[in-house]
């Protein structure tokens, strides 16, 4: 077990918790705190039941995906600072599944000696677009330029004068998630429509690949990384589609990504899991996109390809205890399952019982009751020991089913 580095007298946080509480996290009183109830937190869930520790979830909809796998689950605003605050102090330790949180509620909780992972001053440069990009560039890590505003209109000035070439990627300053809050500007009236609020440019980059490194790192500095994968994204939805482990690029690409996300990691000084996001360019440069603090869409397949789930390394990253082995038993191949474009309503997996007859094929359903279009609903995971052929039976799934009502 590792120390912590400002753990009182050395002592590790394991011992730290036992002496403290009396117990220790394995079928116990210990209590573990996610805020965020959605399929992130629903596949968290699945490894902390495994290891029999109690849980408790506060989120915003009484509908959320992890109502029914928690030992208590509480409907609240995460953004609302006395509700996180108060659902802070019932726990031991707090985690999240969404970066969206009230953060001068962690800072307190903190304050008072509570163990939050991510830290409150880690959210504090990721939750904000800005921010985060402003931090790449003061930390000399390779990444796209940009310019930040404070209001959508102050961009669509910019733009009328001509201080911004055209296109651009234009997302919003905080709360986007799944492809929303993210546009590619071609004219001005591609503006329209757009929330009003803060906001950044970034310069469009002609990349030939979308690359991830999902960083596990604990309490005590341990560091593991998962192999660099590849996304295939939606050319409307801006969501991933597809992703294959390992990425189809040559061994030095994946060496230098990983140290790019080594480099991130450091400079985040996270607790928990971090994805990374990448473009790789065809002149063989490796930019950072953006980062996540927690579980990721990119690391899904790891649940059957992986020694190590990304889930079950987020637990012990944050609980400190020694790291599971990252590397894959097969190749893996994750399937997104969204909504289908002109469906909504109660949900119906057309043709469900077809995937689950191919050898290597895994359903995962996130238990959101109603579909729309592109919403998120589930995922497929395809694992076989040639990627090639992975490939191909991921596509065959992709034609198969459908997420309609």
């Amino acid at each position: 077990m590792g120390y912590l580095a400002n753990s009182k007298r050395g002592i590790p946080i394991f011992a730290q918790i036992l002496a403290t509480y009396g117990m220790n996290y394995f079928s116990s009183s210990f209590t573990l705190g996610i805020l965020g109830g959605g399929q992130l937190g629903k596949m968290m869930l699945a490894d902390l039941r495994k290891f029999d520790i109690r849980t408790h979830v506060l989120d915003p909809s009484a509908e959320a995906p992890c109502q029914y796998g928690a030992h208590y689950f509480e409907q609240g605003d995460l953004l609302d600072f006395q509700t996180v605050y108060n659902f802070g102090k019932q726990v031991d330790v707090l985690t999240l599944e969404i970066e969206n949180v009230n953060l001068d509620a962690l800072e307190q909780l903190e304050a008072e000696g509570k163990s939050v992972y991510p830290s409150a001053q880690t959210l504090r440069l990721i939750q904000n677009k800005g921010v985060q990009k402003d931090y790449y560039k003061t930390h000399n890590i390779p990444s796209s330029p940009h310019r930040r505003f404070n209001q959508l209109s102050e961009l669509q000035t910019a733009v009328a004068n001509q201080e911004i070439n055209l296109p651009f990627v234009w997302k919003l300053g905080q709360f986007g998630y799944d492809g929303k809050g993210v546009k590619i500007v071609r004219s001005i009236t591609d503006l329209h429509e757009l929330p009003t609020g803060e906001c950044i440019a970034e310069e469009l980059i002609p990349f030939t690949h979308e690359l991830a490194v999902i960083v596990a790192r604990s309490v005590s500095g341990e560091i593991k990384t998962y192999p660099v994968v590849e996304m295939e994204f939606h050319p409307e939805a801006n969501q991933v589609e597809y992703v294959l482990c390992p990425a189809r690029i040559a061994p030095e690409l994946a060496k230098k990504a990983t140290e790019i996300a080594l480099q991130v990691s450091a400079a985040f000084a996270h607790v928990g899991i971090l994805a990374v996001e990448l473009f790789l360019t065809a002149d063989k440069q490796i930019l950072v996109n953006e980062v996540a603090p927690r579980p990721h869409n990119s690391g899904h397949y790891s649940i059957e390809a992986s020694y190590t789930s990304q889930f079950e390394n987020h637990i012990r990253a944050i609980l400190d205890l020694p790291l599971g082995d990252t590397s894959s038993k097969v190749a893996g191949i994750m399937v997104n399952l969204v909504g289908a474009e002109g469906f909504s309503g109660p949900v119906v997996y057309e043709n469900i019982e077809q995937i689950m007859q191919i050898k290597g094929v895994t359903p995962h359903l996130y238990g959101k009751k109603e579909t729309r279009p592109f919403r998120k609903m589930g995922h497929v995971t395809i694992v076989h020991e040639d990627l090639v052929i992975a490939r191909t039976l991921a596509e065959e799934v992709k034609q198969k089913i459908r997420v309609i009502s």
